[in-house]
């Protein structure tokens, strides 16, 4: 049986370490590193599929815990399945729903079978286990399926997280058990243990032998420092198959894409640029600005001077500006672009440069211009 998801190594960046691949998915190749726009209840917002794919989007994020309460499984099924659901004929990854189960619910109760909480939108009891999130997943028909897994909160102390480690890893192992579309649905583990060494390395060797076609890192990005993450990156990515793509979860501030990249990670994923540009917060190669400062009033100049999306080439600071104060959806959708196509094109630089082999180098440039060695200065 050919896998559904494979990964092929293209080569290696002799100044970084960082890797240079192509997902192959049943709905197309992609290059990695990637960063994939978050798409939670089977839309990216504000955005259409014929702009994620202008703006070179290919692989996109759903929600499995919110497509299951709002409309349903069944109903995506009926219409073919997310892709036909959501007119995406790209790449689809869905997440388990454990982290939503974990953030949004202060009412659950963690058993060996899965988690009782409560709904979020109306109070209901509910009750996840890894066999429904691999049913909720294989109805949904996404490319890559997350497995269901403990979100431990950070920080944690070792005890607490040894369990978690142990509970998710048996959690893995049912998850693979009562996946049913194997041969067009891949399905990824996801590697827990908090900052400790010792137990990221125990629930990379459990899921590493269960040879899942691929693997996430989960748990950072969650509270911890920088040097934290990139530290627990050094000794987790290492641990993990070389030939099997290895995926970051909720991770999209430009820093973070280039050192987690540099760090072996192929696949990245974040609502950050879409979030703050609701706010009216704009990703630019000279770092954060917030459009709704009077200064930009009459700035009838770009958002980015060294970008051409299709909201750079068209529309004013000012024009912009005015959007947003006056809470516009335009104003939304001009933004979001930009921030998507901001790290989306960050990305093929990163690629470049890892054919170049001078991925340090384009680090230290970004960085410079971006702002991040200035004192003080707001890295996000």
């Amino acid at each position: 049986m050919t896998l559904p998801i494979r990964y092929e190594f293209i080569k290696a960046c002799k100044q970084s370490g960082a890797r240079l691949g192509i997902l192959h998915t049943p709905h197309g190749s992609f290059e990695t590193p990637m960063f994939m726009p978050v798409g939670t209840l089977a839309t990216v917002k504000t955005m259409s599929p014929e702009d994620l794919k202008e703006m070179g989007a290919g692989v996109i994020l759903s929600n499995t815990y919110h497509l299951w309460l709002r409309p349903g499984e069944d109903i995506v099924k009926g219409a073919g399945g997310l892709h036909g659901f959501m007119n995406w004929d790209q790449g689809i990854l869905t997440d388990s729903g454990g982290f939503q189960v974990f953030s949004l619910s202060d009412m659950r109760r963690i058993e060996e079978e899965g988690v009782h909480f409560r709904n979020h939108l109306n109070g209901d009891r509910l009750f996840l286990s890894p066999e429904k999130a691999m049913e909720i997943q294989n109805a949904l028909g996404s490319d890559i399926m997350m497995a269901f897994d403990e979100c431990p909160p950070y920080p944690a102390t070792f005890e607490y997280m040894k369990k978690s480690v142990e509970r998710t890893s048996r959690w893995a192992e049912r998850c693979l058990k009562a996946h049913k579309r194997k041969d067009v649905q891949g399905l990824f583990g996801i590697v827990q243990g908090g900052e400790y060494q010792e137990l990221r390395e125990l629930s990379a060797k459990d899921l590493v032998s269960l040879d899942f076609p691929g693997y996430a890192v989960g748990g950072l990005s969650v509270g911890e420092p920088k040097d934290v993450m990139n530290r627990v990156l050094e000794f987790t990515t290492p641990l993990l198959p070389a030939d099997k793509p290895r995926y970051l979860m909720g991770v999209g501030s430009a820093d973070s894409l280039i050192d987690g990249s540099i760090r072996g990670i192929d696949m990245f994923d974040c609502v950050l640029p879409t979030r703050i540009a609701r706010n009216g917060t704009l990703m630019t190669s000279n770092g954060r600005l917030n459009i709704k400062n009077a200064k930009f009033e009459r700035d009838y100049g770009p958002l980015d001077e060294h970008c051409d999306c299709y909201t750079c080439r068209n529309y004013s600071r000012a024009y912009i500006r005015h959007l947003i104060k006056a809470n516009e959806t335009f104003g939304i959708r001009l933004t979001t672009y930009h921030n998507l196509y901001f790290l989306l094109n960050l990305m093929k630089q990163v690629r470049q440069a890892i054919r170049e082999d001078r991925l340090l180098d384009f680090r230290e440039e970004f960085f410079e211009q971006y702002g991040f060695n200035r004192p003080n200065a707001k890295n996000f």
